[in-house]
């Protein structure tokens, strides 16, 4: 037998015994109805009845919000059962056995009818009637009324709190399982609320119960006592008086309790302190206690009042607003009494693991002039657009990308900038916070005064102009963009080409956490038992490396299930996922309705190609100095064309030659898809915009 079989036999055991314990305590307290009770027990379950109003007015007073003690209408009724169990039992006593003497229904009954009466019959029952019309009139119905006003506005908003978590679980600020903890609590509050609506009915009818269990035991007894016991009237009334109103109060002071626990409860307001706390924090303002203590100054002064005990009543005010001040004056000044000592400076010396190792996935270092464009407080209008570039490049690929971490760097020169990927700079420029760059359209005639450079996203000829000679800029049809919408160009740019060295296995297993919320058995059945998550990754990274969208997780593993069994490499396995997710792409680029711009290769340029490869080792295309260069060339040319036309051209080749020479292309020319004929959508039209020759240029297709 293993360890763990006697631990949970235990558990099970308690579990059981706790389990039984209410139902067997409620047929007690019906038995304690019908049998009859000694007086030992009766003390004893009358002392259990205060103890445990006690305690449920102690956790009332100390609960948060009132769904915290979401357990009170069930132990309201339950103590109700007892308080009426017990004065049936005492009644019962009372009557029967009233005539022997004080102590005949116990030792708390009788101390508490003599304490009260202290040999006043008549100061007795009044005060009985006044502690019934404090918990029946002020205290109960106050709470009943409470209740039902709020089990009324609580059910009236909760189509309302519904469909905001609705809101939020859409705009993706609270997760699944969070919204439906949220719709739980919204469920559990509504229904506590309308509980204690009828629960402060059983408060109510205990107090009423309580008026004619005393009548009964005041009449009851004089009869008894002056009809079958041969007492006189004074001798009944001396000992039924007593232990009625003992009976009485002994019950009376638990169902009080119970009476203030559920009003603290009905009109507790959720917060993150206890009550205490929560009137302290709001009564604690010094300009409230100063006017207090000037009025209690003043009545002391009038005559005949007791000015000794009015000044010291102001005293106290005052000195309660001193202190309440000088905690509102430490908090204003930001001074805590409890307040960590200050750091001490850290050695100049002292080289730190943070100092050389820098974690961040993507970096963007600015040179000092372009510190103007981050603004201390809300980023500026750079740190806006990255935000946006970010969220825009993330939707396009299907995965979170890491936050880009903005930094200066004094050691580069004035207006420069670069982007590092992890600990490699893959890309610098230069920009001009107070410029702008004008790009010349195809009807633009006139060269435009300023810094002249090349775009540096995609290459074309360009002039960072100043904001004087804007509006000439556009007269003649110059594009004007903005210096940090250029960078932010680049920088989307340079994601989108190193996307697939951002993803890494945290981010796919995020992707299948998410996936596994609509198709778990999908995500089990594939990962880890046909696919590793690391060859996942790979498979995913190979496919980014193209910019294909890995945004439809649930079609890339029904593909991966079903090629579970013909065991291929990494980039077999992304080939053979191509034809499948290129559409993503393609509809990124190419509304549906326009025909799809494709360059081809002439048929015998392309037949070269083909022989190339086959020669090739690897997944590398040898290619002739000059061929690769007329090929390179034509394609530059193509697309710069095909981008002032308002087109993103895809080069279509033959499948033999696809990946080798997309795996060429991308080293040379930026951002140009390569697709094999098989991979092109059915009923797409096509539209071929140029071919490529191995002896010209470029052959404008016909």
């Amino acid at each position: 037998m293993s360890m763990s079989e006697p631990m949970s036999r235990g558990t099970g055991i308690s579990g059981v015994v706790t389990g039984m314990a209410l139902p067997f305590g409620i047929l007690m307290l019906v038995a304690m109805m019908v049998l009859p009770l000694p007086a030992f027990l009766l003390d004893v379950f009358f002392t259990l009845n205060i103890l445990m109003s006690l305690l449920v007015l102690m956790v009332a007073l100390h609960t948060f919000r009132p769904l915290d003690f979401s357990s009170f209408p069930s132990l309201l009724l339950v103590a109700t059962i007892l308080r009426l169990a017990l004065n049936v039992a005492s009644t019962r006593i009372v009557l029967s056995s009233g005539h022997t003497g004080t102590e005949a229904a116990g030792k708390v009954i009788e101390a508490f009818g003599a304490f009260v009466i202290a040999g006043n019959f008549v100061v007795g029952i009044f005060v009985f009637i006044i502690l019934v019309i404090i918990n029946l009139v002020v205290i109960t119905k106050g709470a009943g009324r409470v209740s039902e006003v709020s089990a009324r506005f609580t059910l009236d908003a909760m189509p309302g709190k519904q469909m905001a978590i609705d809101s939020d679980l859409n705009a993706g600020v609270l997760t699944a399982e969070e919204a439906t903890l949220r719709r739980e609590d919204v469920a559990r509050e509504a229904d506590f609320h309308g509980a204690m609506d009828g629960a402060s009915k059983f408060v109510k009818g205990d107090a009423v119960a309580g008026i004619l269990i005393l009548a009964i035991n005041l009449i009851g007894g004089l009869a008894i006592g002056t009809l079958q016991h041969d007492l006189s009237i004074g001798e009944a009334a001396e000992l039924y008086v007593l232990l009625s109103i003992g009976d009485g109060l002994v019950a009376q002071i638990p169902s009080l309790l119970l009476s203030i626990a559920t009003a603290i409860i009905v009109t507790r307001v959720s917060s993150r302190q206890d009550m205490a706390q929560h009137i302290k924090g709001e009564i604690s303002m010094s300009r409230a206690w100063f006017p207090v203590a000037g009025v209690l100054g003043l009545l002391g002064l009038v005559p005949g009042m007791p000015t000794a005990l009015f000044v010291g009543m102001a005293a106290a005010a005052g000195g309660a607003g001193y202190v309440f001040r000088q905690a509102e004056l430490r908090e204003e000044s930001g001074i805590q009494n409890d307040a960590p000592p200050e750091e001490e400076p850290s050695d100049p010396d002292t080289l730190k693991v943070t100092d050389v190792a820098d974690l961040s996935a993507i970096t963007l270092l600015l040179s000092y002039p372009l510190l103007t464009m981050v603004d201390a407080e809300d980023g500026g209008p750079l740190a806006r657009r990255v935000t946006s570039v970010r969220k825009e490049v993330s939707q396009a690929l299907g995965f979170v990308l890491p936050g880009v971490r903005l930094r200066d760097d004094l050691a580069l020169p004035a207006n420069d900038y670069r982007i590092k990927i992890g600990q490699t700079v893959v890309a610098e420029n230069k920009i001009y916070p107070e410029h702008k760059l004008a790009i010349p359209s195809g009807t633009s005639r006139i060269k435009m005064v300023g810094i002249d450079v090349k775009d540096p996203s995609f290459g074309i000829d360009a002039t960072w102009i100043t904001p004087e000679r804007e509006i000439e800029a556009e007269a003649n049809d110059y594009v004007i963009i903005e210096p940090e919408t250029v960078l932010a160009t680049h920088l989307s740019q340079i994601l989108y080409k190193h996307a697939s060295e951002l993803i890494g296995q945290d981010d796919v297993q995020e992707l299948l956490d998410n996936l596994t919320g609509v198709a778990p058995q999908l995500v089990q059945s594939v990962v880890p038992k046909l696919l590793p998550l690391h060859s996942l990754t790979a498979v995913l990274r190979t496919i980014l490396r193209e910019r294909i969208p890995i945004s439809d997780m649930r079609l890339i593993l029904e593909l991966l299930s079903e090629m579970a069994s013909r065991n291929l490499s990494v980039a077999e396995t992304a080939e053979a996922l191509r034809p499948h997710l290129v559409a993503l792409l393609i509809q990124q680029t190419a509304p549906l309705n326009d025909a799809l711009p494709v360059v081809t290769l002439e048929s015998s340029f392309e037949h070269l190609l083909i022989n190339s490869a086959k020669q090739s080792e690897g997944e590398q295309l040898l290619l002739d100095g000059s061929l690769a260069e007329r090929l390179v060339h034509s394609l530059v040319n193509i697309n710069e064309e095909q981008s002032e036309a308002g087109k993103k051209p895809f080069l279509v080749v033959s499948p033999q030659i696809r990946r080798k020479l997309s795996t060429f292309l991308r080293q040379h020319v930026a951002d140009f898809p390569v697709l094999s004929f098989t991979e092109l959508p059915d009923g797409r039209k096509v539209e071929v915009v140029a071919t490529v020759s191995g002896e010209a240029p470029i052959s404008d297709a016909p």
